[in-house]
């Protein structure tokens, strides 16, 4: 079905692997449409409490592949318009309003916990992506590169927006500008990798990771919460706190919330109901 991605369902886990390992899966127009619809259906499939984005071969993603870069320089185009007729697909909860519909920033709207496996190099916009991914686990041979200053372009796709949240304004400046390499350790001691494996270890560490949330988190809540994080990013104290009363109000109703009281009562694991997307 696809041609420059892989996908598969592994339990709870739909694990995407960018697929062009012999250009570090470099971005390409169909790459992203494929992307996208990837996304929509791990969001619809009941049985996927998490999503996994990886890369195949030596690295995550190289960035925008050189040969669009340089067709966009020359003032020429591209086919993504027709590529994108082709992979129609609509992922995300569009009650998150429309901050949520630029570009990639639909990532951020998935109703599931989507973790970036960073196995290698991680640049220009695959590291936007992987900044708009919920968590970020890294390989111990992962390098984080911004890359757009060294191009002659500013930070694109949020980057100037969801960096500085993650690492703070002056470090974010710091990788903009000087495009320096961030290794794993640095990342994870700046706050953009949360956790740190040997590279045979990493994707099989991110599955156990959402298996553990499949067995003892409710998915209607994680995604809630997500919710409210991001949306939450967007609002004062005040108004948050009267959206999360409102929300928990909610929660109280739900047979989730019963089952988690009479599962923790009953020394058993419980038995949450998923996540359905038309």
């Amino acid at each position: 079905m696809y041609e420059q991605i892989m996908y598969e369902v592994d339990g709870p886990s739909a694990v995407i692997t960018l697929n062009r390992p012999d250009a570090l899966n470099a971005l390409t127009g169909t790459m992203i449409e494929e992307l996208k619809h990837a996304l929509a259906a791990a969001e619809q499939d009941k049985s996927v409490v998490g999503i996994i984005l990886t890369g195949a071969g030596r690295g995550f993603c190289a960035g925008m592949d050189m040969n669009a870069l340089d067709a966009t320089a020359s003032g020429g185009g591209g086919n993504a318009a027709a590529e994108q007729k082709k992979m129609d697909a609509d992922p995300g909860d569009k009650s998150m309003g429309p901050d949520f519909e630029v570009a990639f920033t639909y990532i951020m709207s998935i109703r599931k916990p989507i973790i970036v496996a960073v196995n290698g190099a991680c640049a220009g916009l695959g590291m936007s992506i992987a900044l708009l991914c919920d968590m970020r686990f890294a390989s111990e041979n992962a390098k984080f590169v911004t890359a757009f200053s060294q191009r002659g372009l500013i930070a694109e796709h949020g980057q100037s927006w969801i960096l500085p949240r993650i690492v703070g304004p002056a470090r974010a400046l710091d990788l903009l500008w000087s495009s320096r390499r961030l290794l794993a350790e640095e990342a994870k001691e700046f706050g953009l990798v949360e956790r740190i494996f040997a590279d045979d270890e990493l994707l099989d560490q991110t599955k156990a990771y959402i298996q553990e949330l499949a067995d003892t988190s409710a998915p209607v809540s994680m995604m809630v919460m997500k919710q409210q994080v991001y949306r939450h990013m967007n609002m004062n104290l005040g108004d948050a706190m009267h959206d999360s009363n409102k929300l928990m109000a909610e929660s109280l109703q739900r047979d989730d919330f019963k089952e988690g009281v009479r599962s923790f009562m009953e020394k058993r694991s419980p038995g949450f109901k998923k996540i359905e997307v038309s």
